[in-house]
């Protein structure tokens, strides 16, 4: 099959790879209908990530199942579905409670590589979430985005707390933090401020909810924030970057007994504990379990309530999936949807 491989930063390559199987009895073997550049992958692409040999890509993914294993009960062939990005088997005690992407039992796809035709999936039963039917291609983009990105922007709207009365800020407009507009306007924020520089993001977090744009970043962001709420800051806070200064904007936006759903994969990120302290604020985040919200999100997406799938505004075939990683570290795209 091809699929996409990263061989250094800056190098990628859509390559023939092993053709997946059946190598437990609870995996199923999907054929992928649409896969995805995330923004973490742009991390090793840029090189602040290492890149140890070549690298099958991909962590976002929907299709179409082939196989499954002898132990798989729930998933059948021929189902559309979506799936996380991390395996779980949604049954242990930590799964229970709503955290599938701490399982005991977890794996990450991305080590197995969804920007391919084909990708085998373990913990097919606790990880894939089927489709009532088969989706219009037109819901296929929004199935896609439920995979990740707007899992992930909806559990930092959970985390936190986003609700009637509320105010809250996004920090970061890549396609997990315009996702987290979305979520707060649907859990009823009454005030929603999103923190953009870029025209093409302002314009989506409007349509997707936003009430207000902050184009300030750091203190001056900070101060902006400060102004706009009465000098109390926010209610609620996603963080949706992972660098230190976006999660110090998020700390110092917050008002004391507010909430920050930090979901931006952290990089050297460090915390000073004096300010933290005094700050008195909620920290609630981490890798988004989004098999939690898959149901729920699949449902809104085929009742055409939600259309997440706006954020990709790049779809190229698997072949020309180097061209899509560039747009994105160029900024001239958001998301790219790859079609293999």
């Amino acid at each position: 099959m091809r699929g996409v491989v990263m061989h250094a930063p800056g190098d990628v390559r859509v390559e023939n790879r092993e053709d997946p199987r059946i190598e437990r009895p609870t995996d199923a073997v999907i054929r992928v209908a649409a896969a995805c550049v995330c923004g973490s992958d742009l991390w090793p692409y840029r090189g602040i990530e290492p890149v140890d040999g070549p690298t099958p890509m991909g962590h976002e993914y929907v299709g179409v199942v082939e196989q499954v294993g002898s132990d798989v009960a729930t998933i059948r062939p021929g189902q559309f579905v979506v799936g996380s990005f991390f395996a779980s088997d949604n049954t242990c005690e930590i799964c229970r409670a709503g955290y599938q992407s701490r399982c005991v039992h977890a794996e990450l796809v991305g080590a197995l590589g969804t920007q391919a035709e084909y990708a085998r999936i373990p913990l097919a039963d606790g990880t894939l979430v089927a489709t009532p039917d088969r989706p219009a291609d037109d819901l296929v983009p929004s199935l896609l985005a439920a995979s990740d990105v707007l899992g992930t922007g909806w559990f930092g709207a959970v985390a936190a707390e986003a609700g009637p009365g509320k105010t809250v800020v996004v920090v970061g407009d890549g396609a997990v933090g315009l996702l987290a507009v979305l979520a707060a306007k649907h859990l009823g924020a009454e005030r929603i401020i999103a923190m953009s520089r870029h025209a093409d993001r302002q314009k989506l977090a409007l349509e997707y909810g936003a009430t207000d744009i902050v184009t300030e970043r750091g203190d001056d962001g900070v101060a902006k924030i400060k102004e706009l709420t009465g000098g109390l800051g926010a209610h609620s806070v996603v963080e949706a970057v992972g660098t230190q200064e976006s999660m110090m904007q998020a700390i110092r936006a917050t008002r004391p007994g507010g909430h920050i759903g930090y979901v931006g994969v952290s990089h050297d990120v460090e915390l000073p504990g004096n300010e933290l302290f005094f700050a008195e604020v909620h920290l609630h985040g981490g890798p988004a379990p989004v098999r939690r919200f898959l149901p729920e999100l699949i449902d809104l997406i085929v009742k055409r309530e939600i259309d997440p799938g706006k954020v990709f505004d790049l779809t190229l075939p698997l072949d020309r999936a180097a061209d899509g990683y560039q747009a994105m570290d160029e900024r001239r795209a958001i998301k790219t949807l790859l079609r293999p």
